[in-house]
C-alpha cells in the first residue's frame, strides 16, 4: 500500500466520523437537514472505505496469483 492508499483510507475515515458529527448536532439542535447531511456523508465515507478495502484485496489475489507457481 502506497502513501496515496493511506491518504485516501484516512480521507475517508475522516468523512465518516465527520458525518457522525453532524449527525449527533442535528440531532442535538433538532435540526433534520443538518442530521441527514450527516448520515449522507458518513454513508459516503464508508461506501469509499469498503471500495478502498475491496481494491486492496483484488491487488492481493492479483499478486499472489502472480507469484503462484505454473502447472
Amino acid at each position: 500500500m502506497d502513501s496515496d492508499d493511506k491518504t485516501d483510507k484516512v480521507s475517508d475515515k475522516a468523512e465518516e466520523l465527520k458525518g457522525k458529527a453532524k449527525t449527533a448536532a442535528g440531532k442535538v439542535t433538532d435540526d433534520k437537514g443538518l442530521e441527514v447531511e450527516g448520515r449522507t456523508d458518513a454513508a459516503k465515507g464508508k461506501i469509499k472505505q469498503v471500495g478502498d478495502d475491496t481494491k486492496d484485496s483484488l491487488k492481493g489475489v492479483k499478486d499472489s496469483l502472480k507469484d503462484s507457481p505454473e502447472d
